[in-house]
């Protein structure tokens, strides 16, 4: 019965808020945000949580107002995806800038292939959709498989009715670290989320100071196939969404491809501090995350 309702809710915002007035949406999504906020559910406690890594000065008043911020970025996230679907090419390449295309249109030009690396920022979707039709690159994603099936099968559906080609992360007969590989390998492009550990076997970084788990995935696609990392943040700026591609990730000269490969994590997951410290309230992470707080009742990480 949950999640017939979850995907009954998700129908609804696809079909029903793209129906609204840009404002009125606006104003909808914001009071929602507010509503919740003013909840104190455990998402927003653990945002606030989250967020007093991010800014560990910063006195309660101060995280109040950074996770209240967050709740209204995050709900904007969901009121342009539902909307999504109809803008038009023009109002999708109007909607964002891209700091830094320029390295990678060098290395899209050289047949490499690049892997786009994004920590849960600003909105995703509409930095894929920019990507593929502005940009000019359609490129491959993976998305986790959520329950029921219908509801994954909307999401795959909307976000490849984006440009985007969604390979299922689990639970497909198709090899995904084999497509990925081969798109990269034919000067493709992959785009994967990479703050959150999805599968508690990532690798071991140091986030804002306490250790945590990140995929070893874009990393490990880049050494095997050669392809540039790329790390991207992503943030809101009044009415526009900013991104900026950060230098490649290069691998380190020394170790083998695991030691290699922790290293660009690592790399990784300090370029997004950055970008988070400095947008913290477009970090949607309402999720624990570090270990410290994944700790289970015996006091041992699982």
């Amino acid at each position: 019965m949950k999640e017939r309702l979850t995907d009954g809710l998700y129908a609804f915002g696809w079909a029903a808020v793209k129906l609204l007035p840009e404002r009125v949406a606006q104003a909808l999504f914001r009071r929602i945000a507010d509503r919740v906020w003013r909840k104190r559910g455990k998402g927003v406690l653990q945002l606030e949580a989250n967020l007093r890594r991010v800014h560990p000065e910063a006195d309660e008043a101060r995280l109040r107002e950074l996770s209240r911020a967050g709740m209204r970025s995050y709900l904007r996230y969901w009121m342009e995806s539902f909307r999504l679907p109809t803008w038009s090419a023009e109002r999708i390449a109007d909607a964002m800038t891209l700091k830094g295309i320029e390295q990678l249109n060098a290395v899209m030009a050289s047949g490499r292939g690049a892997v786009m690396a994004l920590p849960h920022m600003g909105n995703w979707d509409l930095a894929g959709a920019w990507i593929a039709s502005a940009g000019g690159y359609p490129f491959t994603t993976v998305a986790e498989r959520l329950k029921p099936e219908s509801l994954f099968d909307r999401f795959v559906a909307y976000r490849e009715g984006l440009g985007m080609e969604v390979l299922p992360l689990t639970g497909s007969e198709v090899s995904v670290v084999g497509t990925l590989a081969r798109r990269l390998r034919h000067g493709g492009m992959v785009c994967l989320l990479g703050d959150r550990d999805l599968s508690a076997a990532g690798t071991p970084v140091d986030f804002f100071g306490e250790p945590t788990r990140m995929p070893a995935g874009p990393a490990a696609l880049a050494l095997r196939t050669g392809a540039a990392l790329f790390p991207v943040t992503l943030w809101y700026d009044g009415p526009m969404m900013r991104a900026e591609v950060h230098p490649e990730i290069v691998p380190p000269a020394g170790g083998d491809r695991r030691e290699q490969g922790a290293a660009m994590v690592q790399a990784l997951a300090d370029v997004w501090a950055q970008g988070i410290r400095e947008h913290a309230e477009d970090w949607h992470m309402l999720q624990k995350l570090w270990l410290s707080d994944l700790t289970n009742d015996r006091g041992t990480a699982p």
